[in-house]
């Protein structure tokens, strides 16, 4: 039988014959590896998933009231690394949106290059973000004297 490496620890592994797609040895921090990149990536795909995860959340924080209070006075050293991982976070945050100051701006309208090309004539804008019709336009080329 083959063997191949296992993608958590990198050792190598018989895959067993009832799991063709097996990628993970059967140890068990390869296993919980392997349902967290599962789990991660249904979170990500799947809209219903997230939002049954979420409710499942409140209704477990709803039944045990004051447990991350409790938690957070237990364990002090928790806190402050939550702390100073915070403030990594904000100031990320921080420096992301800083230069883009207009609240969402995809694009610069003053950023545009000179047309070294002229393209002229007619052309179809096919719209690739939202589901609507292609428009035709004409772009036709008018000469500046100033350039």
């Amino acid at each position: 039988m083959e063997q191949i490496p296992c993608c958590h620890c990198g050792d190598f592994f018989t895959p067993s014959p009832r799991h063709k797609n097996q990628v993970y040895c059967m140890r068990s921090t390869c296993q919980r590896a392997r349902k967290a990149a599962w789990k991660r990536n249904k979170m990500q795909t799947d809209p219903d998933y997230r939002y049954n995860q979420i409710l499942s959340n409140q209704k477990w924080a709803k039944a045990h009231p004051g447990y991350w209070k409790d938690y957070r006075s237990r364990h002090p050293e928790y806190v402050k690394r939550n702390r100073i991982l915070q403030t990594v976070r904000n100031r990320r945050h921080r420096f992301c949106h800083q230069s883009n100051t207009d609240g969402g701006l995809i694009a610069k309208v003053d950023a545009s290059i000179f047309n070294k090309n002229r393209l002229v004539g007619q052309f179809y804008l096919v719209p690739v973000i939202a589901k609507v019709d292609s428009l035709k336009v004409n772009i036709f080329d008018i000469s500046s004297p100033y350039r």
